[in-house]
């Protein structure tokens, strides 16, 4: 979302988002493509994840079953930054919560059940 969105889309983005679904402003997709299409078009190389490494690693801690304290203590890293990261991570990944999480992590082969 983009702070200067009409009402109307920020109302939209909300409703999306109560429905479980994300929500991507309509404005911004069009940046997008044109950044995936520039970036092809110059030969770049695309990231392999969405996440960071840090994310990644919050990310599997999570779905092995670690509390967020635990995570903390095994990252060497504030209860808060771990928090900061799960939201990140459930954001950009489109999940809801740790259950999500979970099972996204499972099926992508991320770690085995």
């Amino acid at each position: 979302m983009l702070k200067s969105v009409a009402d109307r889309d920020l109302i939209e983005a909300c409703r999306a988002s109560m429905r479980g679904e994300s929500f991507v402003y309509p404005g911004a997709v069009t940046a997008l493509i044109r950044d995936y299409l520039e970036r092809d078009r110059r030969g770049d190389r695309m990231p392999d994840s969405i996440l960071t490494p840090r994310e990644e690693q919050v990310t599997k801690l999570i779905a092995e079953g670690n509390s967020t304290k635990e995570i903390a203590e095994i990252l060497r890293i504030s209860v808060k930054t771990v928090d900061h990261h799960r939201g990140n991570v459930l954001q950009k990944l489109g999940l809801r919560d740790r259950l999500d999480l979970t099972r996204f992590v499972i099926r992508a082969g991320i770690i085995e059940p």
